[in-house]
């Protein structure tokens, strides 16, 4: 019985995901399996290696974005990347966005918040 679940996220910048997982000390590999529970695994386009005993997959959805497939069983996932994902896509979210504010010449000013939420304030120079 597979134990993988899909997540309902948009993943279309695998360099801004790189980015962010390498903020949170985490390797993406291309083309591997990912780790689930007991030997289960799933094959990934690319595969987010986590530290605990379970992985990441993403794989290329028809035409459209990455799609986010891991293992959700005991908390290992949520341990690491947040709740629904929460820090990575958070991260994602400030990378992607840094990458396209460079694209247009604006600098960024990036501020951690007590709160665990990121402020960026984007300038033109």
């Amino acid at each position: 019985m597979s134990h993988f679940t899909h997540i309902e996220t948009q993943i279309k910048d695998i360099t801004a995901l790189q980015a962010a997982c390498a903020e949170l000390g985490l390797e993406v590999q291309d083309n591997t399996e990912a780790r689930g529970y007991g030997s289960n695994r799933i094959q990934g386009d690319y595969v987010v290696k986590l530290r605990g005993p379970y992985d990441v997959a993403l794989q290329k959805a028809t035409g459209g974005p990455y799609r986010l497939i891991a293992d959700l069983w005991a908390g290992h996932v949520e341990h690491e990347l947040g709740r629904d994902f929460g820090k990575l896509k958070q991260l994602y979210g400030v990378h992607k966005a840094s990458l396209e504010a460079r694209k247009r010449g604006l600098t960024i000013r990036r501020q951690n918040q007590q709160n665990g939420s990121i402020r960026m304030t984007l300038c033109q120079v």
